[in-house]
């Protein structure tokens, strides 16, 4: 396996036409057949970052901006953010468009963790992830913060150990 890999060559895209089946009374896509597209186009990111199956760790807080109609052209655009040990990070951007108007909304934006696993289900070693871009490094530095985050409130961490993320909010004034 390789030690190292670009985050660009994680990006994932992926384009779903918004039907019936897939909306709610009103006629708007449902908030979990989207979290659905986003783990399933944030899980294949992961693979390609790994070239390992994976599963899914954890989502952070998902948050819906704009509703998505019936006949929406919705678009997820995933990459890895950092690689840990055997856990990635995954940004997933979401845009909804409606093509005859030529309008495009961005509606979501979130982190979800993955891991990967051996053919017995046992977490394995990654590739470090390498950045390209001002926005990549920007993803990667927080996303050690962001991963502390995310174990203190699971209990995996204690928050006086959370050193990054304690450093951050005292720089930002927060603490």
């Amino acid at each position: 396996m390789a030690k190292s890999k670009f985050v660009s060559e994680s990006l994932t895209t992926m384009t779903e036409m918004i039907f019936p089946n897939d909306t709610n009374t009103l006629g708007n896509l449902m908030g979990g057949n989207l979290m659905r597209m986003m783990d399933v186009v944030g899980a294949i990111c992961a693979q390609k970052h790994s070239n390992r199956i994976v599963v899914t760790a954890s989502v952070d807080n998902v948050s819906f901006k704009e509703s998505v109609p019936l006949g929406s052209v919705v678009t997820l655009q995933a990459k890895v953010t950092r690689a840990f040990n055997s856990s990635m990070e995954v940004v997933i951007d979401v845009w909804a468009e409606n093509i005859p108007a030529q309008q495009r909304v961005s509606t979501n934006k979130a982190f979800f963790t993955f891991v990967a696993v051996d053919q017995t289900g046992r977490p394995i070693d990654v590739p470090h992830s390498l950045t390209e871009t001002e926005e990549e490094k920007a993803l990667y530095d927080g996303a050690l913060r962001r991963r502390q985050l995310r174990l203190v409130l699971a209990g995996r961490l204690k928050a006086s150990e959370a050193t990054e993320l304690k450093s951050f909010l005292i720089e930002n004034g927060e603490l």
